[in-house]
């Protein structure tokens, strides 16, 4: 018998498992759950895997495999009604969840591809538009689009790896949670999770080895936030 806590956190890492491929981060289960602390996590996946519901794999950072669900569980949508990030993947060319209808020239937009970004990134490196990449328009709002090449691994527990494409929604302004385009000191841009501390604002990567850095609000500009993701097979 579980708790009513054990359960909802069980199903939040089964639904961004089926979402994203990986599990998710403990921050990111810390949030979902309103918990003050990531420890009262560690007790509750400690919990999970006593009672065979989830396992731990060896060798991966904060990585778990859920093993079977509550006979009552029907994991239809993150709990609290948070809206996770879900990741819109191509691979090959082709939408992974769409109609064949999708590859049509009538449902297709033209997305400009403005270059590489990885931590560090200067901005003179992605204000140029090198590529145009087509992309379903049911995937893009009314808003302006760009895409990015993404280069590194500090977002690899967020399913996104190095070589993969995003396509970002131009927006200065997103909510905590937000995977965002930030661009530091009007000169180094990144890709990261916006988290929003007091007066603060926190770019948090999505790998244990990549540290959190955090900024006054007068030192971080919103560039845009993701949408989607693109990934070649090869």
């Amino acid at each position: 018998m579980l708790t009513s806590k054990q359960k909802e956190l069980l199903l939040f890492i089964h639904q961004r498992i089926r979402e994203t491929g990986v599990s998710p981060s403990f921050d990111e289960m810390r949030d979902a759950l309103d918990l003050a602390s990531k420890s009262g996590i560690h007790r509750l996946i400690t919990a999970l895997e006593e009672r065979g519901f989830i396992r731990r794999l060896a060798h991966r950072a904060r990585a778990l495999e859920v093993i079977k669900l509550p006979e009552s569980a029907t994991p239809t949508a993150p709990p609290k009604g948070r809206q996770a990030f879900r990741p819109e993947v191509v691979s090959n060319g082709s939408a992974s969840s769409k109609s064949s209808n999708s590859d049509s020239g009538s449902t297709r937009r033209f997305v400009p591809l403005y270059g590489r970004i990885a931590a560090g990134t200067e901005i003179e490196a992605i204000q140029n538009e090198v590529d145009r990449i087509p992309a379903p328009h049911d995937w893009l709002s009314d808003a302006e689009h760009y895409a990015l090449e993404v280069r590194g691994e500090s977002m690899i527990n967020a399913g996104i790896l190095d070589g993969d494409v995003v396509i970002l929604e131009r927006c200065d302004d997103a909510q905590t949670g937000d995977i965002i385009v930030a661009l530091i000191d009007q000169r180094e841009a990144t890709l990261k999770r916006l988290r929003r501390r007091g007066g603060s604002i926190a770019l948090e990567a999505a790998n244990p080895d990549v540290e959190t850095r955090i900024f006054g609000p007068d030192r971080v500009e919103i560039q845009g936030k993701l949408v989607a993701l693109l990934r070649r097979y090869h």
